[in-house]
């Protein structure tokens, strides 16, 4: 199978790229900017993609790649600050740009063949940059341009040297696609040979050799991930897999018994089932940082999946359901971004580790794993159910979490649900809940002074997580969920509406 790396030298658009070329039928990786030149050449890559980055190429302590990284005789695609490196590094000139272009342009094509062949003129392409390029390196020639930037595209065929200043991996540059498509069959000569089907084949190979006679077990949280890792699992070992559902206290509404439930007898996995709500509360008490929640309930869950492979014996891996965006948020491993939070199944697991981790999902993305799912035989319905937090409702309850917390904010979140699902709206959106928040309000109810809780709601559209949009939820709507959490959840007296955006905010509130 061949692949695309990724170099990523600090673009908030490096997954998109790799989420792209896998749309187009190519398997991708992200590699951080500094891998040695000799790791490069042990992955094999058919082609190279620089991503664009937020500093200027000739910058104190500007990211650059390992020397050579042009003579290794592969196709390379530069995007934005990726194209300014190549031309930096090939004789090239980049200048500051006296006005940064940032945001829609229109991308004049002067030749309609290679990167450009069959993209129409004056299309919308997506700028951010504050540099450009003054002079191209020789051998190149410049095939596309906008208004602020006459170099937006610059080609060399005989060397297989590409370059866009726009970004084209972003929905905001409408033929961006088919640049990419340009490159990978038509310029780097590529084949589309990665699929779903040929993911599990590859993966239930890997998970065999890892793994060979050992045993495994999985920790079901409730959610697709969890699930689709215990199933390809279960494809690789079969009855060596044993799956643990925990009830933390930190579950929604009869989340628990239903998913049981559907794990024995609709999945067919063998799963042990553990009440440890009291437990986990307890260790929870006077607890408030969201990053001391996530770290004591991943240490939580450790400690009993450790208990109960002594009871079962010799299982020496632990299967997690991480995904991609897991990894980028809780470490930057793939380039020089920063940390936004610790994610329960990364941050959250302690130094001294018994196990060792089986992640066959940690290189993908979330429509990437809902399609695996369906290639497995889940249900739709199941596949498509919103993503619940691996610390459940404790990141839902800002402050402390506490028992009776807990309940009035389960039963505002299930009106949530029910109001989203009874509009017709639960598919079209990403997710939708319910958060609790750590202040009171004046309030007047049957004619009598209240001082009570404050529910937030928020109802956000996304396609992998990475990034996200607050849902414009009909007046109708917003009044009947804030009438029946007022009316039916005692201790709430005022509802209001979460219109952030991610970025700059994140999905969830912890």
């Amino acid at each position: 199978m061949q692949k695309v790396l990724i170099l990523d030298f600090g673009s908030q658009y490096t997954q998109l790229i790799a989420r792209k070329v896998r749309e187009l039928g190519v398997y991708s990786e992200i590699l951080p900017f500094s891998i040695p030149l000799a790791e490069i050449r042990k992955e094999k890559p058919a082609a190279l993609i620089l991503s664009g980055g937020p500093q200027s190429v000739y910058g104190k302590g500007a990211p650059h790649p390992a020397k050579g990284i042009f003579d290794l005789g592969v196709p390379v695609l530069g995007i934005c600050y990726g194209v300014q490196l190549m031309a930096y590094s090939l004789g090239g000139k980049v200048v500051p740009s006296k006005e940064r272009e940032y945001g829609f342009a229109a991308l004049r094509v002067a030749a309609r063949s290679g990167l450009l062949a069959e993209v129409k003129d004056k299309e919308q392409v997506w700028m951010s940059h504050g540099d450009r390029l003054e002079c191209v390196p020789p051998g190149f020639t410049v095939t596309g341009s906008t208004a602020n930037t006459l170099a937006a595209v610059i080609e060399d065929p005989a060397r297989k040297f590409f370059g866009v200043q726009f970004h084209p991996e972003v929905i905001h540059t409408k033929e961006g696609q088919k640049v990419l498509g340009n490159f990978l069959f038509g310029l780097a000569g590529l084949r589309a040979d990665w699929t779903i089907s040929s993911f599990i084949e590859r993966k239930v190979k890997e998970i065999r050799r890892t793994v060979g006679t050992g045993k495994v077990i999985c920790g079901l949280s409730g959610g697709v991930d969890s699930l689709v890792t215990s199933l390809i699992i279960h494809k690789a070992i079969r009855n060596n897999l044993t799956c643990i559902f925990i009830d933390n206290g930190l579950l929604r509404k009869g989340q628990y018994e239903a998913l049981m439930e559907a794990f024995r007898h609709k999945f067919a996995l063998k799963v042990i089932g553990i009440d440890a709500s009291d437990l986990f509360l307890d260790k929870l008490r006077g607890i408030v940082p969201p990053e001391r929640k996530r770290k004591t309930i991943g240490r939580i869950f450790i400690h009993l999946f450790e208990r109960e492979a002594t009871r079962i014996g010799g299982a020496a891996f632990l299967a997690q359901g991480t995904i991609y965006p897991d990894v980028i948020e809780s470490n930057p491993v793939k380039g020089p971004s920063s940390v936004i939070k610790s994610h329960h199944n990364v941050g959250g697991l302690p130094k001294g580790l018994k196990f060792k981790l089986v992640e066959p999902l940690r290189e993908l993305f979330k429509d990437e794993v809902r399609a695996l799912a369906l290639e497995l035989g889940v249900d739709a319905d199941f596949i498509h159910q919103h993503p619940f937090p691996g610390p459940g409702l404790a990141v839902r309850l800002i402050g402390e979490v506490d028992r009776d917390s807990l309940e009035i904010l389960r039963a505002a979140d299930d009106i949530v649900l029910q109001e989203v699902t009874r509009a017709g709206i639960y598919k079209k959106l990403w997710q939708a809940f319910a958060v609790l928040l750590p202040v009171r309000s004046v309030g007047v109810m049957g004619d009598q002074r209240t001082y009570h809780r404050v529910v937030a709601v928020r109802l956000v559209q996304s396609t992998d997580g990475m990034t996200a949009n607050w849902y414009p939820a009909p007046p109708k709507l917003l009044a009947r969920i804030s009438t029946r959490i007022v009316n039916e959840v005692q201790g709430v007296n005022r509802v209001v509406y979460d219109v952030t955006t991610k970025p700059p905010g994140t999905i969830e509130w912890e």
